[in-house]
């Protein structure tokens, strides 16, 4: 991951974050400079970053907002004060309501970001100076060290060639914390055709499958905000186990975007998952990202040790040939 620092100073009013990236110079420019890359690191894992306004020129303005599991928004503007294009720029950073005026009750921060060529990529520079010892700890206190370090620690994806960052890495399974997972498998085929076959029963039957041996019998699905969903399986062979089932809520929608969703498995009192999923097409492939959120880390143990990454891997194989097809 490319964040290898992020420190508050409190005699200096500041905090700084930087990352190593293994780009050049002018490509980690591309990714910050450009609202659709942005969009892809720019809010941590669960809250992606939309940005609705973005006049690069010094003296214009960024608008965006960070959309929550539930819908819920945090939004925030920029305005330009510097561009040293490719080297960096620097903006007065503020906390807005929906009209995009500055929140009153939220302080508003310098920032200047720095981007330097290094033997091995780029180094990444992020300097935040506050105007008071109280607005730091408010920021502090928000989450921002940790909220800053998931949110850059996307940024080698996204300044990377998909088809060749993922080559041969199959599904990737990544704990970011005691309470969240992160799932990516890069899957050979159009963004369109893969919201289709996580949104269709009849797709989803033929490829959801888990291991060898498995069949799908239950595939109820309403991808409405507030609707329910019910999946179940059971072994074509009876010895290779119990039959088991799924279902849960539709918490977001944004076709063919993102969909969030609760996961419990049915007829137990194990709590819920969760499910933040997220896809992103480059060049006819689409990166397919899965946020899991569970109750504790005890939880998050117990479901990676039953063979989830392994089983999912087989899931998606099937999907691309399915895609092919």
């Amino acid at each position: 991951m490319p964040v290898t620092t992020v420190h508050t100073d409190p005699e200096a009013l500041t905090m700084t974050l930087v990352a190593e990236v293994e780009a050049p110079q002018a490509r980690v420019w591309r990714a910050f400079s450009e609202p659709a890359q942005l969009e892809r690191f720019w809010g941590p894992p669960g809250w992606p970053a939309t940005f609705t306004d973005f006049d690069f020129a010094v003296g214009g303005r960024a608008q965006y907002a960070m959309t929550g599991p539930t819908g819920e928004k945090a939004r925030g503007a920029w305005e330009f004060l510097r561009i040293d294009p490719t080297s960096g720029f620097e903006v007065i950073d503020s906390f807005v309501g929906e009209d995009g005026k500055a929140l009153t009750d939220m302080p508003s921060m310098r920032m200047v970001l720095s981007f330097d060529e290094t033997g091995a990529g780029s180094r990444v520079t992020s300097v935040t100076y506050f105007s008071s010892a109280e607005a730091l700890e408010q920021v502090v206190a928000m989450g921002a060290v940790e909220g800053s370090r998931l949110a850059i620690n996307q940024l080698d994806q996204v300044v990377a060639d998909l088809r060749a960052y993922s080559a041969g890495k199959g599904t990737q399974t990544e704990i970011l914390d005691d309470t969240h997972v992160r799932i990516t498998r890069l899957i050979d085929g159009p963004r369109d055709l893969v919201w289709r076959a996580h949104t269709e029963p009849d797709l989803m039957k033929r490829w959801l499958l888990g291991p060898d041996g498995w069949k799908m019998t239950v595939c109820e699905i309403d991808p409405t905000v507030g609707g329910r969903y019910r999946y179940a399986w059971e072994p074509v062979d009876a010895a290779m186990g119990e039959p088991f089932g799924f279902d849960g809520e539709t918490l977001l929608i944004d076709a063919p975007v993102r969909m969030v969703t609760t996961e419990h498995m049915t007829d137990t009192d194990y709590p819920a998952t969760t499910n933040d999923l997220s896809l992103y097409e480059e060049d006819g492939a689409t990166l397919l990202t899965l946020l899991i959120e569970y109750p504790d880390s005890e939880t998050r143990d117990m479901v990676l040790a039953t063979g989830m990454t392994e089983g999912m891997e087989t899931s998606y194989q099937r999907l691309e040939g399915i895609l092919v097809s």
